[in-house]
C-alpha cells in the first residue's frame, strides 16, 4: 500500500513510518510527487488544518495522511497572543522562522516567563481515503501524557524538522530530546494508550486489519 505523506518534513516521515511499521505500507512524500502548491491553513484548531490539508493532497493521490500541531504553554492563556499555538514557526505574525530563528525566538521568551515552561504538543492527524477524510486529535492525552519542559539554554545537537527540540527536556529524565535516547525525542513523546489509539484511528481510516 502507497500512502501519500503531506509534508516535506523528513521528521514526520520516520515518525508515522514508526507508528504504522509491519503495516505494508510504503510512504511518499510531496517532494517525491513534486508538489509544490500548499493548502490556506484556516483552521482554529491542529485538528482543522490537518483536514484542510487532507482534502487539499487528496486531489493528488488516493491515500494521504497529514498532520499539523501546536506548541502550548501552560504558563500562558490560551488567549496571550505570545501562546505559540498553531504559529510555531510564525510568531506574534513573523515571518516564518528558520530552524536557528526558532531556537533564538524561544530561548528569549521562555527566559521571558522565567527560564523554564511546562509545555506539550497538540496533534491533529488526518486521512484522505478515496474521497472520504477522517480526523483524530486529543488534546487531553497530549497534555498528560506528552508533556515536558523547556528551557532558554538550547544544546549545541540538532534534530533536524523539530528545532525546538534543542531547548525540550524529558520530565522523567532532565536531558534534552536530542541528547537523550530515540523514545526521549519530539516524534516519540507519544506512548502507551494514546499512542495505540492514533496507530488505531490510522488503521481504521487507511483500511488496514
Amino acid at each position: 500500500m502507497k500512502v501519500l505523506l503531506g509534508t516535506t518534513n523528513p521528521s514526520k516521515v520516520k515518525r508515522f513510518s514508526k507508528l504504522l511499521e509491519n503495516c505494508d505500507i510504503e510512504f511518499i512524500t510531496l517532494k517525491d510527487l513534486e508538489i509544490e502548491d500548499e493548502p490556506d491553513e484556516t483552521g482554529k484548531t491542529p485538528e482543522e488544518n490537518a483536514i484542510c490539508k487532507a482534502g487539499y493532497y487528496g486531489k493528488y493521490f488516493d491515500l494521504v495522511i497529514c498532520n499539523d500541531s501546536g506548541l502550548y504553554f501552560e504558563e500562558l492563556s490560551l488567549e496571550d497572543e505570545r501562546q505559540p499555538g498553531l504559529n510555531v514557526r510564525t510568531p506574534m505574525g513573523m515571518n516564518r522562522l528558520s530552524d536557528e530563528e526558532m531556537i533564538e525566538y524561544y530561548s528569549n521568551l521562555i527566559g521571558e516567563l522565567g527560564g523554564k515552561v511546562f509545555a506539550y504538543y497538540l496533534d491533529g492527524i488526518a486521512v484522505y481515503n478515496n474521497g472520504r477524510i477522517s480526523s483524530f486529535m486529543d488534546r487531553e492525552s497530549a497534555k498528560n501524557v506528552g508533556a515536558f519542559y523547556m528551557i532558554d539554554k538550547a544544546s549545541t545537537k540538532r534534530f533536524e524538522g523539530w528545532p525546538l527540540d534543542s531547548l525540550s527536556i524529558s520530565k522523567e529524565t532532565g536531558r534534552y530530546f536530542v541528547e537523550g535516547s530515540d523514545s526521549e525525542s519530539k516524534e516519540n513523546i507519544i506512548y502507551g494508550e494514546y499512542e495505540k489509539r492514533i496507530v488505531g484511528f490510522l488503521k481504521e481510516a487507511l483500511g488496514i486489519k
